[in-house]
């Protein structure tokens, strides 16, 4: 089966947390605080891996956590960093976060690698408090939490020439013929339902990939049929083959085919109808093929639709008809055509930079009265404040001032005595 869409979920790791700890030699009286920071936790990386070809992997493990950072230690020692997760994909994968959008990175080269994930930093240690006005603290961080994302992985074949068209034109049958590839050919529609890849090798030493995709039908750019899980895959080829059978058995025109097809790829990327496309005619052993192609190409030249009309060849693929002029003429084309970019906008993006910071937190109410504060701000602070310490209680509670968490709750009506609750942690206010 091949996968070529799938979501997973990362996790990277927290960093370790940081340890309250003093010196206890003997001789040597207020030795002082010791306690180490955390190691940083694990990050979760994407790396290009050759010998995979389809996204199956990840139908069975969607959801990937690297390991957090060791605690910090008595005597000033550190905790150790934790190995970062990396994550083989296939090359031509496409990485976008799932809830809004956002391609994160494109992995072609075989040497690819995105950090999707970053591992948190380690908690700082009592060491790091010490100062004149507080010589011994009892403060120590807990570790930053690690990233979390829901990502989407989309892999689109990497190849150099795309075959298109609609179902039983030959597409198959003419991989088959000018690479090693063996895709599966019957008489009937939707034969091939999966991308197929060969390698086209000429004999003065150029070579090429050619990729076979699934046929397409009218409104496929909307969902009908097979063709819109591999429109996508038209998008990495350089140069388009569009087949067209002449043989006319199945009572179609020609010309309509070609009109429709080229509708579907201008509907699903109207920059795809930019690339060099060659218009093969095939089935032309046939007997009533060469009259086909005489008319298609007189409706050719009078068709507007695209500013430059097509270049026009005939194969036979049982035969073996006009095959070496077609992989000659293809390869010419491929050295003249430079890769595309994915992605690109006409519009460009500008980002808007104000005096007014994003809100930190948030402050709602539960139906019990206790007031309920929230923010990614405010959540991360209060996951990195160690509780086991009245110390780092305390500088907790000037942060929250700090940021004006008091003065709001005040403005809300809340009144000494009334629960606060952050995440599963509930206290008292004080006026």
């Amino acid at each position: 089966m091949f996968v070529d869409q799938i979501k997973i979920e990362v996790k990277a790791g927290k960093g370790g947390d940081g340890m309250v700890a003093f010196r206890r030699e003997k001789y040597v009286p207020n030795g002082g605080p010791a306690g180490g920071d955390g190691g940083k936790g694990g990050s979760v990386i994407l790396k290009v891996d050759p010998g995979l070809r389809t996204l199956m992997d990840f139908r069975y493990h969607r959801i990937f956590k690297a390991k957090p950072g060791q605690n910090g230690m008595i005597k000033g020692m550190y905790g150790r960093g934790a190995d970062d997760m990396y994550i083989s994909v296939p090359q031509g994968t496409t990485v976008s976060d799932a809830e809004t959008g956002e391609v994160l990175g494109d992995l072609v080269e075989l040497d690819d690698e995105l950090v999707v994930a970053k591992g948190g930093r380690g908690g700082r240690g009592n060491i790091k408090f010490a100062s004149p006005r507080n010589p011994a603290p009892e403060i120590a961080e807990n570790g930053e939490p690690g990233e979390e994302r829901k990502l989407q992985l989309e892999l689109k074949v990497l190849a150099d020439v795309g075959l298109v068209g609609f179902p039983s034109v030959g597409k198959s049958t003419l991989l088959s013929v000018v690479t090693s590839a063996k895709p599966k050919i019957a008489e009937y529609h939707f034969t091939t339902l999966v991308p197929n890849l060969g390698m086209v090798r000429l004999d003065d030493g150029r070579d090429f990939v050619m990729a076979d995709l699934p046929g397409l039908i009218e409104g496929a750019s909307q969902g009908v049929g097979l063709g819109i899980q591999f429109l996508r895959h038209v998008e990495r080829t350089r140069v388009i083959l569009h087949l067209i059978d002449m043989s006319g058995v199945e009572g179609r025109d020609p010309f309509e085919d070609y009109l429709k097809i080229n509708e579907e790829l201008k509907t699903y990327d109207p920059t795809l109808l930019d690339r060099p496309q060659i218009v093969v005619g095939s089935k032309m052993d046939m007997p009533e093929a060469a009259r086909n192609l005489q008319e298609f190409k007189e409706k050719l030249a009078k068709d507007n639709t695209l500013p430059n009309p097509p270049e026009v060849m005939e194969i036979s693929s049982l035969t073996h008809q006009g095959l070496k002029e077609l992989t000659l003429r293809t390869a010419a084309l491929l050295e003249e055509t430079p890769q595309f970019e994915l992605y690109t906008s006409d519009v460009e993006e500008h980002k808007v930079y104000t005096h007014e910071e994003e809100a930190q937190f948030e402050i709602s109410r539960d139906p019990d009265s206790t007031w309920v504060l929230s923010g990614a701000k405010l959540e991360k602070l209060f996951k990195m404040t160690n509780l086991n310490h009245d110390e780092s209680m305390m500088r907790f509670a000037r942060q929250l001032r700090g940021m004006g968490v008091d003065d709001a709750l005040r403005q809300k009506g809340a009144k000494g005595g009334d629960l606060v609750r952050i995440n599963d942690f509930t206290f008292e206010f004080v006026e």
